[in-house]
């Protein structure tokens, strides 16, 4: 039996699933988080195998949540869920201890065959992974992989038509911090509107 944790700022989410697992005989859910200070409990009070862990969530970012997660159990397996391209954040979590990384958009049955993977105490690369990890040495950097994590979230959220409000409210971020971010981030991409960086986004395949 695979023990697994699951971590979503998401209700519905969580419970899709924890519906979705218990439809697999080797899969049981031992607890669930909704945020990474929650996340970071969890493990610490509950045995398990895999944490199934979403990337984007209120307060602590993605890989500041991991690092607090690897020093109190270095033995689970994390797997990341996240909307964001693995373009961007794969191989950096990969280097800072994760597991595995899918997008929310593959089949459900990936994230099982990914569970079962990791559970085994091996990575759970994709081919679009693997391909980025073996092109990453001796290549020039592209420029939003020069971003930090919070400029990139705030980067991909324009890029796809999001409001700076809507924004703000998402990442739980004042809009005047949110519109700092911005103007720091089309300094650093050498562009100049909302619409500039949806267009480098559509270019670097970042969104459809």
């Amino acid at each position: 039996m695979i023990r697994v944790g699951i971590v979503d700022d998401h209700a519905i989410v969580r419970s899709g699933l924890k519906q979705f697992f218990a439809e697999h005989a080797d899969l049981c859910v031992v607890g669930e988080a909704a945020n990474g200070r929650e996340a970071i409990d969890l493990v610490r009070t509950t045995k398990m195998d895999v944490l199934v862990m979403d990337f984007s969530m209120p307060g602590q970012s993605g890989s500041d949540v991991l690092g607090m997660i690897r020093a109190k159990a270095p033995n689970v397996g994390i797997l990341f869920l996240s909307g964001y391209p693995a373009e961007h954040y794969a191989i950096k979590l990969m280097h800072q201890g994760a597991s595995g990384y899918l997008n929310k958009e593959c089949e459900p049955e990936e994230i099982v065959e990914a569970i079962r993977t990791i559970a085994q105490g091996e990575f759970y690369i994709t081919p679009a992974v693997a391909g980025l990890w073996a092109q990453q040495s001796g290549q020039n950097i592209p420029v939003h992989e020069q971003l930090t994590e919070r400029e990139f979230q705030v980067f991909f959220k324009l890029a796809k038509g999001e409001a700076l409000t809507e924004l703000a409210n998402e990442l739980s971020l004042s809009v005047k911090t949110v519109s700092t971010y911005r103007m720091r981030l089309l300094k650093k991409m050498g562009l100049h509107s909302n619409s500039d960086l949806t267009y480098y986004a559509l270019k670097n395949k970042l969104i459809d």
